[in-house]
């Protein structure tokens, strides 16, 4: 019995290695940040093995990069790296929103409508205009998953999950820049409205023009940041 609940405990690395994560996803570490071992170490009060273990998953994640000479740091964004992520997105929400509008049922339909219930009436923000509320995040995150989740397949549910952390690290980076407005909850709805009407080149069409709107926009904090950076003495 007591080898089973500490089996359930998180290890050291995982709690550095989540609480990390969400800190560079949410831009509290900017990109280029560098990532001390020892000044981690004492703050997460761990030895370098796990704390190494931690910036590897890291790492592998894309979030963190590491070299012989410099260590490891937060990976920068880019446009050409927003571009590549905007693009396997359409492709595998696409693939995702028709084959679930095909086959989803009725519980799908539910399903759908209230996750978009569900995150219209949690607050986006609370004081900080640049801060969403992390219950509205989540919710976002849920919505966004059951427009995709009676695709058949459980890949390509994990897969649209993976690609909106990483447009969440670029929404994150953006709004903290204060350049990224908010996305109207009509543009939700609508698409909500186009795939329980089984309009399938409709709610692909607006699924795809709501994650080029978010776009843009990051795409303008990045060019402003870029030129920034070459203009620096």
């Amino acid at each position: 019995m007591n080898d089973s609940i500490e089996d359930e405990r998180p290890t050291l690395a995982s709690v550095a290695y989540l609480q990390l994560r969400d800190e560079i996803i949410r831009a509290e570490l900017p990109p280029g940040t560098k990532l001390n071992m020892r000044v981690l170490c004492d703050r997460f009060g761990v030895s370098l093995s796990p704390m190494r273990e931690a910036l590897s998953r890291l790492a592998s994640d894309g979030l963190v990069t590491q070299s012989a000479q410099r260590g490891f740091a937060v990976a920068h964004l880019t446009l050409d790296g927003l571009d590549d992520l905007i693009r396997a997105r359409c492709w595998v929400n696409e693939l995702g929103l028709r084959k679930s509008i095909a086959h989803g049922d009725s519980a799908w339909e539910e399903n759908l409508v209230l996750a978009l219930h569900r995150m219209n009436r949690i607050p986006r923000v609370v004081d900080d205009p640049l801060e969403r509320t992390a219950a509205w995040s989540k919710a976002h995150m849920e919505f966004h998953r059951a427009l995709v989740c009676a695709s058949g397949s459980g890949w390509i549910t994990r897969f649209c999950d993976e690609l909106f952390e990483a447009a969440e690290r670029y929404r994150y980076f953006a709004r903290r820049a204060n350049r990224e407005q908010s996305i109207g909850a009509d543009e939700h709805e609508m698409i909500t409205s186009a795939a329980i009407s089984r309009d399938a080149d409709r709610a692909v069409a607006l699924l795809n023009a709501h994650f080029q709107k978010t776009a843009d926009r990051v795409r303008q904090v990045l060019a402003a940041n870029t030129t920034t950076e070459e203009t620096a003495p």
